[in-house]
């Protein structure tokens, strides 16, 4: 669509004197320059709060190509030569600033009068190119979570396809089958085309429907495992059915499994999935680590070994997880002291030292499994926090902690002396919320992870008014 101008009669605002319509384009627009015929910048002014002060500080008397980066230098050239021409259009600028991102502007030009001078009006294009920043992370972040479901849809079909089991997929509401796998064919002695879309109970002989419609009725009221025996179609031979219900889709779906009485031994299968089990924690993305009650480890999968950069599981089976921690001698003694309360840990946030020096932020979640009866293993699942999304539109000293502010306003109102005694308070009181935060308030832990004895640390929790009515009461009490 083309722009609509005035209708011509350029009389209507020939009462603007020069005042006025400097006030004008400044209050119209986010940033204007005022350049001469030698590409300098003479004169700049606001109207966008957001947009830094260095156009009116640093610009002013130098060449507008100086004040931009190298890719956006052919677009100041024809905006200085496409002004006041019917060529002229908005143009993206992008201005290199002293500290952050570059500051991307939408110039467009036009001459003032006969001097050789140039105005050029802009937007602020910051929140559009933030949210398409955000949009191609967010595009980026969905394509990763795509490909890890077609990975595991995939191992699925892989694992439908070759189990030796006939397997049904079975629609709660209408009893039809949805999927059978190639073992189903050879139980039913049927093409899978005469399978799928057929009611299950019809796959069996009259006397067994029954029993397989009380079986999934049963399933479904108690949403457990069951099996029943049921004679096939044929009348020849029996198959034992095992039942089991999921959801999917906002449906309801049973996962029935069958075989023949002969072939049905449990430790065969029993073996079959822990192999299963053992392929599916190799292949997980996150790392996999046992221990056992010491922290030794004595078992890892290959994403942990990637994540620690040891190259092969000879150089980690028999060391201590603590190794790793970037707290070291004090992280794996919280984790294992919150399993032996509680039995799980979760989000429980730390560094991971790699071997060549690097490190990552990690989340890890903890359980505790009993092997035996007076022995207790303990499993770790290690995720990289590293790739998760920030917010791009958030400025930079918006992370910084308010301590650092709080310390700049002490600055000129005290001694030396008193700032870096009220800073060093300052940062401990942080650093006892934050240790607290870790532990879940476990004070046993948050003390043991500051390095401080227990009494110690009530001492300072009294201090700073952190709970001072529990920490009295543990006083008493001890």
């Amino acid at each position: 669509m083309n722009a609509i101008s005035f209708n011509g009669n350029v009389n209507s605002i020939q009462d603007l004197d020069a005042g006025e319509a400097a006030a004008l384009i400044s209050a119209a627009t986010d940033i204007a320059l005022v350049i001469d015929a030698d590409g300098v910048i003479r004169d700049a002014s606001l109207g966008d709060k957001e947009i830094p002060l260095e156009p009116r500080r640093d610009w002013v008397g130098r060449p507008w190509l100086d004040t931009v980066t190298v890719e956006s230098r052919p677009k100041v050239k024809s905006l200085l030569n496409e002004a006041g021409t019917a060529s002229a259009k908005w143009r993206q600028v992008n201005h290199a600033t002293a500290a952050g991102p570059d500051l991307p502007i939408l110039y467009v030009s036009m001459p003032i009068g006969d001097s050789g001078r140039v105005l050029a009006v802009g937007r602020n294009a910051s929140p559009i190119a933030a949210l398409q920043q955000r949009l191609l992370q967010t595009q980026q972040h969905m394509e990763k979570k795509q490909m890890l479901s077609r990975h595991l849809e995939t191992r699925y079909r892989l694992l439908f396809q070759v189990s030796s089991e006939a397997v049904f997929i079975v629609d709660a509401a209408t009893l039809k089958v949805l999927e059978a796998n190639p073992a189903s064919e050879q139980l039913l002695a049927r093409d899978k085309d005469e399978i799928v879309g057929q009611k299950f109970t019809g796959l069996f002989h009259e006397v067994a429907r029954t029993v397989i419609e009380n079986l999934l009725v049963e399933v479904r009221a108690s949403e457990r495992r069951i099996h029943a025996k049921a004679t096939l179609a044929d009348q020849q031979s029996e198959c034992v059915l095992a039942a089991s219900l999921f959801n999917q889709d906002g449906g309801v779906l049973y996962l029935v499994r069958a075989n023949r009485p002969e072939v049905q031994d449990e430790q065969p299968i029993g073996v079959h999935m822990r192999a299963k089990l053992i392929e599916l924690m190799e292949s997980a993305p996150d790392g996999l680590v046992v221990t056992g009650s010491d922290g030794r480890i004595v078992a890892a999968n290959r994403a942990f070994i990637e994540m620690t950069q040891c190259g092969s599981k000879s150089r980690v089976l028999g060391e201590s997880l603590d190794r790793w921690f970037g707290r070291s001698g004090v992280d794996l003694n919280v984790l294992t002291a919150n399993l032996r309360e509680h039995g799980s840990v979760r989000l429980f946030a730390t560094t991971l030292h790699c071997e060549y020096g690097s490190s990552i932020d990690v989340e890890i979640s903890a359980t505790q499994v009993k092997l035996k009866e007076n022995e207790a293993n303990f499993g770790f699942m290690i995720r990289d926090t590293g790739v998760r999304l920030t917010d791009v539109t958030a400025p930079a000293e918006s992370r910084f902690p308010r301590p650092v502010e709080q310390l700049t306003e002490l600055v000129g109102r005290l001694p030396l002396r008193d700032v870096v005694q009220e800073t060093t308070s300052m940062v401990e009181r942080y650093c006892i919320e934050a240790a607290l935060q870790i532990t879940s308030e476990n004070r046993t832990s948050a003390a043991e992870l500051l390095g401080l004895s227990r009494q110690s640390l009530y001492v300072k929790l009294r201090r700073y008014g952190l709970g001072d009515s529990e920490v009295s009461n543990m006083e008493t009490s001890e």
